[in-house]
């Protein structure tokens, strides 16, 4: 879910992160960060997550009524539920964007319909891999149980929700190779963003 607002936020833009659980979206988030640590326009934001800080992942860790009281005060630009866990982005990223700036953050695809309204300029980025590919990763992070591995990899057919702009990362050879594409995303539509106001 997003906030209230209706008039739609820019002029910077917004990436979302997509993609079934075992596809190597924080992997390759963490690569794309790295190349572009250096580019004061693009920002990885640490999700905020209702578990225990994990290794694998820029997140931090907040209980269930620190959750609520995040969402009643306008503290999260993006929230949603998943696999009984809350997941927020900080409002900050918010005046990222404002500034120009690029964000990009791993979310669920359900909130791609709310953000599209939200936000002017979004593009999702969908990392996908073959099945038997996510079942292995799954079970390789030792983080569910075969079951909730079972009902993740059922998610992983859900349908992907329409966007005006979407590339499509098959992530299933060397990951640099995925990170280059999503540094490609950004350093793009930082680029659109400078033509605009120079144009």
């Amino acid at each position: 879910m997003v906030g209230n607002e209706t008039e739609k936020l820019g002029p910077g833009a917004l990436v979302l992160v997509v993609g079934p659980s075992g596809a190597g979206k924080d992997t390759l988030i963490a690569r794309a960060r790295a190349r572009l640590a250096a580019d004061f326009f693009a920002s990885f934001p640490t999700r905020l997550i209702t578990r225990a800080p994990d290794t694998t992942e820029q997140s931090a860790a907040l209980d269930e009524p620190e959750f609520e009281r995040l969402i009643a005060g306008g503290g999260a630009a993006l929230f949603w539920r998943a696999h009984g866990l809350g997941y927020a982005v900080p409002v900050e990223i918010n005046r990222t964007i404002a500034a120009g700036g690029v964000v990009v953050v791993n979310v669920s695809r359900a909130i791609i319909p709310e953000a599209l309204a939200r936000y002017e300029r979004v593009t999702v980025v969908l990392v996908t891999a073959p099945i038997d590919v996510l079942a292995k990763r799954l079970a390789g992070r030792g983080r569910e149980s075969a079951e909730d591995i079972a009902a993740r990899l059922r998610r992983a057919e859900g349908h992907l929700p329409a966007a005006p702009s979407l590339v499509v990362i098959q992530n299933v050879g060397d990951p640099e190779e995925g990170a280059m594409r999503l540094e490609d995303v950004v350093r793009d539509l930082h680029a659109a963003r400078a033509l605009r106001a120079f144009g």
